[in-house]
């Protein structure tokens, strides 16, 4: 099996692909969520569970997807259809560092994809040349939350601390205005979920010829996570707003 079947099977559960739970996801969409009429882009949407919630909730709402799986586009497609969104939303298949528009989006989206453009910097960059006057940013990233073990950075690569990562988003020209970190119960359930889905879809087909690989990964991953990270990841999602330029180089208390 490749990487996109086993996520598919991971996050059946799950469709959120972040340690996030329904309300958090909710709260975050109402402090990032423009108003009806407005428009909203997700780069590296996977099945675009954010912008099909946004869309349920906002009537007037238009949004657009961009991802490079056709299973992924397909599926998103399909469930827009089962909603009755489908004419307001539009999946681009393709790289997310390659679509361009003709119009601005006032809600910009990457939650979990800073891989996809080379990291958080490159993320935000790409963030900006879609974005309207006025809008917002929802960004998701991975951080420690104290020190990783050697297994940990070997997984996740050279992640930076909180307080590091929000400085280095601010001295981008961001102005944080709303944000949620993970709690251990939405880290876990997210886990569990993930690695309790693989190892029942092993266990229900057990003629398949990839059961056996799907029930390893499942045992692999889930020593990777109780042994390599589980300690020390954390995830912060943020909602951005652009800072005047002549508050970027400054923090200002109040």
């Amino acid at each position: 099996m490749n990487h996109e079947q086993i996520s598919r099977i991971a996050h059946a559960d799950h469709p959120i692909k972040a340690p996030l739970d329904d309300a958090s996801v909710r709260r975050l969409l109402e402090h990032g969520a423009p108003r009806d009429g407005e428009r909203v882009l997700d780069l590296g949407c996977g099945t675009a569970e954010w912008l099909l919630r946004a869309l349920a909730t906002h009537p007037g709402l238009h949004a657009e997807g961009v991802d490079t799986s056709e299973e992924s586009v397909t599926q998103a497609r399909r469930s827009a259809d089962l909603l009755g969104v489908r004419e307001r939303l539009v999946v681009h298949q393709r790289k997310a560092e390659d679509f361009v528009s003709d119009q601005p989006f006032d809600l910009v989206l990457s939650v979990g994809s800073t891989h996809a453009f080379g990291g958080l910097l490159p993320t935000l960059a790409a963030a900006r040349e879609h974005l309207a006057p006025g809008g917002r940013v929802l960004l998701g990233e991975s951080f420690w939350d104290r020190a990783p073990s050697p297994e940990a950075v070997e997984i996740f690569g050279e992640l930076h601390d909180l307080a590091t990562t929000v400085d280095l988003v601010v001295a981008d020209g961001w102005a944080p205005v709303h944000a949620h970190v993970s709690t251990r119960a939405e880290l876990d359930d997210y886990e569990w979920s993930c690695l309790g889905s693989l190892a029942s879809w092993a266990l229900d087909h057990p003629a398949d010829p990839d059961a056996a690989e799907v029930l390893r990964t499942a045992h692999a991953r889930r020593a990777e996570w109780l042994r390599g990270y589980r300690d020390s990841f954390g995830f912060v999602t943020l909602v951005l707003r652009p800072a005047f330029q002549g508050l970027r180089s400054r923090t200002v208390l109040v």
